[in-house]
């Protein structure tokens, strides 16, 4: 490694950084990741010039609505408690592009990113002028970044990917690989403007993951775990896993949430898993939708080792992953009084389960939202799921070219929480100290509001700027 190239262990040089932002750059020319095209031929042809990186180690495959970059990080946090060398992908990112790509439950430095990109240069070029060709588009940014990730995780090289779905699920780029396991967290409206407005249609899309194995020297089968579900979607799914010969787990019937307590700093949970009962497992994250993510988590893990009723995995590992997780920008807290936490709810069901947490596991004598969404996502779904809990909102943007106009928002929020509980600001910072503000308001002349909290969501990117604004590092 050259000189300037040289970093302390975990600090990436500004070389390193300004080489990444120039990558960056570079794929924020081709096609936005909330652009799609109902193909998988380039990524094909691409993973066939590299040697067919993604067919290098077994994988897990994550799709659903929300709750897949938890379950994706417990999956993660659960092989390498159990020995296992884990590449996970992930996306969007909070804060810094290399979160995506995760080895050793850590983001890979910037300098493997830029490398990694360069190495695949010149074949992505190759793809790119074969699809124009043809009159077709040339790759997408998300199409380059899986492609890096495969191929990162291939040169570790990892022992098993854990891989989170970017949109759909049948033509996203993920899908050149061949899960072991198919996840399917719970499926409800989102990206209705590529997957349609009818739960059955976005359900066919997401079980495009759940495939026939392909023919090996050791047989085995795909096996589906899938959260619990509207009717409609279950039917869908179980159709999709009789098609492809996939054994079936389902939340609520084979495996499930047993028991939870409230505790300082998480929860205490009990799980049903496919080997057993895993009990006093300490869950450090907040919300009855993570203790049925945790359950999900623990039945892939099971599915991908064959755990069954006579083959429970090791309790104490189990105990220890979830004990260890860290899950950034999911009712995240970044400071103490007033409390402030993050979240990166960004449709109306993460924003129900962000509100249903707040209820059921605070309690706070006045709590401030701050808000800012894209404007591709349904804000007023989302601010009347959060109503009933915050106390005043301050509206803002996030700063992204796709985010919604405040003066729009504004106007949602008003229609919502009435004119005087709702507070414009024009930047997120100027939100936050603005909120914090609200939340500190005296009752009697000098004496301070006991219990005053502040919650930033509305977008991962509302949450990945507020972390940065907090000093947080990416994770």
């Amino acid at each position: 490694m050259s000189e300037e190239h040289a970093e302390r262990p975990g600090v990436p040089s500004p070389v390193d950084l300004a080489e990444l932002a120039l990558v960056e750059a570079e794929l924020d020319k081709r096609w936005p990741e909330t652009k799609i095209e109902p193909s998988l031929t380039r990524i094909a042809a691409l993973m066939d010039l590299l040697g067919s990186p993604q067919q290098a180690y077994p994988a897990i495959h994550v799709a659903g609505t929300n709750g897949k970059t938890s379950v994706t990080r417990m999956i993660d946090a659960l092989l390498s408690r159990l020995h296992r060398r884990v590449g996970r992908t992930t996306s969007p990112h909070l804060q810094l592009a290399t979160e995506r790509i995760s080895i050793d439950g850590a983001p890979i430095s910037p300098r493997t990113y830029v490398d990694t990109y360069n190495e695949l240069a010149p074949y992505i070029q190759m793809v790119d002028t074969q699809s124009q060709a043809a009159g077709g588009p040339a790759m997408s940014k998300f199409e380059v970044l899986t492609a890096m990730a495969f191929a990162a995780f291939a040169e570790a090289p990892v022992d098993v990917g854990v891989i989170e779905v970017g949109l759909g699920g049948r033509w996203d780029a993920t899908n050149v690989v061949d899960g072991q396991v198919a996840v399917i967290t719970p499926i409800s409206l989102d990206h209705a403007e590529y997957l349609g407005t009818d739960l059955a249609a976005i359900a066919a899309e997401k079980a495009g993951i759940i495939k026939k194995a392909p023919d090996s020297l050791v047989p085995r089968d795909t096996v589906a775990i899938i959260a619990q579900q509207e009717p409609e979607v279950m039917d869908v799914l179980l159709r999709r896993a009789v098609d492809a010969d996939a054994a079936v787990a389902r939340e609520g019937s084979e495996f499930t949430v047993l028991a939870r307590q409230i505790a300082v700093g998480g929860q205490q949970l009990e799980l049903q898993g496919l080997g057993g009962v895993y009990t006093d497992i300490f869950l450090p994250l907040h919300g009855e939708h993570q203790a049925r993510n945790a359950s999900l988590a623990l039945a892939a893990v099971e599915a991908f080792f064959g755990a069954g009723p006579d083959k429970q995995l090791d309790v104490d590992a189990v105990r220890g992953a979830f004990a260890s997780l860290a899950n950034p920008g999911r009712l995240e807290r970044v400071r103490s009084a007033p409390t402030v936490f993050l979240d990166a709810a960004h449709n109306p069901d993460g924003a129900r389960a962000l509100a249903a947490a707040l209820a059921a596991e605070f309690d706070f004598r006045k709590l401030v939202g701050v808000v800012a969404v894209l404007s591709d996502k349904d804000a007023d779904g989302i601010l009347t799921a959060l109503e009933p809990v915050f106390d005043e909102i301050v509206v803002t943007t996030n700063g992204s070219p796709r985010a919604m106009d405040v003066e729009q928002l504004a106007d949602a929020a008003v229609a919502r929480f009435g004119d005087e509980r709702v507070v414009v600001a024009q930047t997120l910072p100027d939100a936050i100290e603005t909120a914090i503000a609200l939340a500190e308001e005296v009752g009697e002349p000098g004496e301070a509001i006991s219990g005053a909290g502040v919650v930033v969501t509305g977008s991962v990117v509302t949450a990945g700027e507020a972390r940065t604004l907090f000093g947080k590092d990416p994770a």
